[in-house]
């Protein structure tokens, strides 16, 4: 049976030690024009304008309908009481059902994630955003949306500066985690490692 749309999933903020996990998916057509994806990259190898010009491709794609993507933000709170595992599960049911993915569509995840077991076409790729366009266009739409969120945050906690470090555990960050204590935004989860301020 003809599978007529194809989605990629990645996910981005799985190690950081504070904000949320970001879910990414994009959703095209099968006989899409691949010419679109060239030169694109693993999010992780892309300058922060590389990633922001895919994005604004990406965007600009969806509007022509050529395209469509969402991008699902699971919240600290959700990973600190579910699991960070759950939260991704999450995500991805989310931007599924957002993008309203027929059960028949050719699903393409990277790394250890799954799509719920209902769709019945699906593949995970181990480093699937460097091998696979699509999947690497989702971990772009996912960063992106992440990181910018992160810098919104940085306002309200100017202590921590995670405008610069997005919330991962860099030193500068654990030095700011010892000197200020856990915010809101932090996993409490994520932190039991290291020595906080109630």
């Amino acid at each position: 049976m003809a599978k007529h749309f194809i989605v990629g999933i990645d996910e981005a903020g799985r190690g950081p030690l504070a904000g949320p996990v970001s879910l990414g998916a994009v959703m095209v057509r099968e006989g899409f024009n691949k010419k679109f994806f060239k030169g694109i990259k693993d999010s992780k190898k892309l300058s922060v304008e590389d990633r922001e010009l895919w994005f604004a491709l990406a965007t600009e794609a969806r509007r022509r309908g050529e395209l469509d993507f969402c991008v699902s933000l699971i919240s600290e709170s959700v990973i600190d009481k579910h699991g960070i595992a759950y939260a991704v599960r999450l995500g991805i049911k989310r931007c599924l059902k957002r993008l309203e993915a027929p059960y028949d569509s050719q699903i393409f995840l990277d790394g250890g994630i799954k799509a719920p077991e209902k769709y019945v076409h699906q593949t995970t790729i181990i480093k699937g955003d460097e091998k696979v366009p699509i999947i690497s266009l989702a971990s772009i739409c996912a960063k992106v949306v992440r990181d910018r969120k992160m810098v919104r945050l940085s306002k309200t906690y100017p202590e921590y500066l995670f405008h610069i470090h997005k919330g991962y555990g860099t030193l500068a960050h654990r030095e700011a985690i010892k000197k200020h204590g856990k915010s809101e935004i932090h996993r409490v989860s994520f932190l039991r490692n290291l020595t906080n301020k109630p």
